[in-house]
């Protein structure tokens, strides 16, 4: 995970004002799947669409960057699945709710 959010803030430039940071990651007990939550700042909610979209499309030069970085740490590099981390929407509209 921590490799993950350092390749996205250092390596990976997003489109106009758009963060990507990494909220979670489930591993699978062999290490041959990852997903990957992503938080999305910036974009409208049908813009996030397209952004993961975008990086799912990165997935095979972004496990390449996660295997030169951990690669003495893994044996396994996993096959990477992003999904976008909706939980901060959840939250912000519970909040909003109770407001009312």
């Amino acid at each position: 995970m921590k490799e993950l959010s350092e390749i996205f803030q250092r390596e990976i430039k997003a489109n106009g004002n758009v963060m990507i940071s990494v909220t979670k990651v489930n591993v699978t007990t062999d290490m041959s799947y990852a997903r990957v939550y992503l938080s999305i700042f910036g974009p409208a909610q049908d813009e996030k669409k397209k952004v993961v979209a975008e990086v799912n499309g990165m997935s095979k030069g972004l496990r390449k960057m996660l295997g030169d970085r951990v690669r003495h740490q893994l044996r396994i590099i996993p096959e990477l699945q992003f999904f976008e981390d909706d939980s901060l929407d959840y939250i912000e509209n519970i909040d909003h709710l109770l407001k009312d």
